[in-house]
């Protein structure tokens, strides 16, 4: 980055990031994008990306700017797009066509259709461009966007809510309620930010939980996926029931054929059903099947085949097993624990992460960049299990 930038330019970029983040959770699988046009240190137009298929943030920003854009600076969190293969047109071009004059931005585009493309068009053109000005906040951003781009796999985010002592119920199964209403508003909101949560049979059968945002009037619900070997939940639970789209993961018997593949009839499970009647009555509903093959889904494989169905993001909301494969299979990008002032005690108390294997205190699993928050009464952590920004991180 030009090391030439002044308090000024900090601030104009903090304001385009500012407005990207109203786009929160509606932009997938697009980037969210935020612009400021300034001229004589005044902004003088600015805009975001607001959903797929409209038109980017700089587009929109120089059309509210007019002729005034001629001669004028841009600053905007991720690389202009420069390539014809979207529903709409180059900003490159719209940038070079307005006489923009400079151009700030805070990092570039991932994708491999872009990646340097629109600096090097931009400079081509006799527009001086600046990268990398708040360059890990904008990362940070659009970390969903930039693992899904380079590795077609979603953005996990582990959520567990817990105990002072770890505990995610009592032996019982009993979990409601660990944490506060604020914690619990606070986990409506993150779910309007991604685009599938996964859970597993034994949190649905324990809780039949909606699974959807309701922190506001018109959110966003996630896609829900259900990971029940050998479909045990009952066709009258709310997440076959209630909007939006479920998908459940199975174990598969016998010949998989379909599209999407159905696991025929073998035997009767615990509801009654034959498995081939109860595809069928989930068809029926709506609901897709996902089949696997051994003992237990690879969660690995499994999140190849949500990046082929275009989920971007994904938050856990699982129980103790849920939560150790999870970490087991390395799935996990980012861990979001809420903690309540609260004491549970005994040694059959479901703890946070169970599962057979343990780790030496040398190997265990390492979360970096924490930020803790205060939510009502109880504390959240977040960070990550890699040390490293997004796009550079190792996917």
């Amino acid at each position: 980055m030009d090391m030439k930038v002044t308090d000024k330019d900090i601030s104009f970029m903090k304001r385009a990031l500012k407005l990207a983040a109203k786009a929160r959770g509606i932009t997938s699988p697009n980037p969210m994008v935020g612009a400021v046009i300034v001229k004589n240190n005044r902004i003088i137009a600015e805009d975001y990306h607001k959903k797929p298929g409209e038109l980017h943030a700089e587009a929109l920003a120089i059309l509210h700017a007019k002729e005034k854009a001629k001669g004028s600076t841009l600053y905007v969190t991720l690389e202009p797009c420069c390539h014809l293969d979207k529903r709409t047109p180059p900003c490159t071009k719209a940038i070079i066509n307005a006489g923009i004059k400079k151009v700030f931005i805070a990092m570039k585009d991932p994708n491999p259709k872009v990646s340097g493309r629109g600096i090097e068009e931009l400079r081509k053109h006799g527009v001086e461009v600046v990268d990398g000005l708040q360059e890990r906040e904008a990362q940070r951003l659009n970390e969903a966007y930039c693992k899904y781009i380079t590795a077609g796999r979603p953005f996990v985010i582990l959520k567990v809510a817990m105990t002072l002592d770890g505990k995610i119920a009592t032996p019982e199964g009993q979990s409601k309620w660990i944490t506060g209403k604020s914690a619990r508003e606070l986990v409506h909101r993150m779910r309007c930010n991604v685009d599938a949560v996964l859970t597993a049979i034994g949190t649905v059968k324990a809780d039949n939980p909606e699974l959807t945002a309701r922190h506001r009037k018109g959110a966003k619900s996630p896609v829900r996926i259900i990971i029940d070997p050998h479909l045990e939940t009952p066709l009258d639970y709310k997440v076959f029931n209630t909007p939006p789209e479920t998908l459940v993961v199975t174990k598969k018997f016998g010949t998989i054929t379909g599209n999407p593949p159905i696991p025929p009839l073998v035997k009767r499970g615990k509801g009654g059903f034959a498995k081939k009647e109860k595809v069928k009555a989930l068809s029926d509903k709506g609901i897709k099947i996902i089949a696997y093959e051994g003992a237990r889904v690879d969660l690995r494989w499994l999140m190849r085949i949500l990046g082929a169905m275009g989920i971007t993001s994904l938050m856990i909301e699982g129980g103790s097993s849920l939560n150790a494969y999870a970490l087991q299979d390395g799935i996990v990008d980012k861990v979001a624990f809420f903690i309540a002032p609260k004491i549970m005690g005994g040694k059959d108390s479901i703890p946070a992460v169970g599962g057979e294997v343990f780790r030496r205190l040398e190997d265990a699993y390492r979360v970096h960049d924490l930020k803790i928050k205060r939510t009502g009464d109880d504390l959240m952590i977040e960070g990550y299990l890699q040390d490293t920004s997004c796009p550079k991180y190792p996917f």
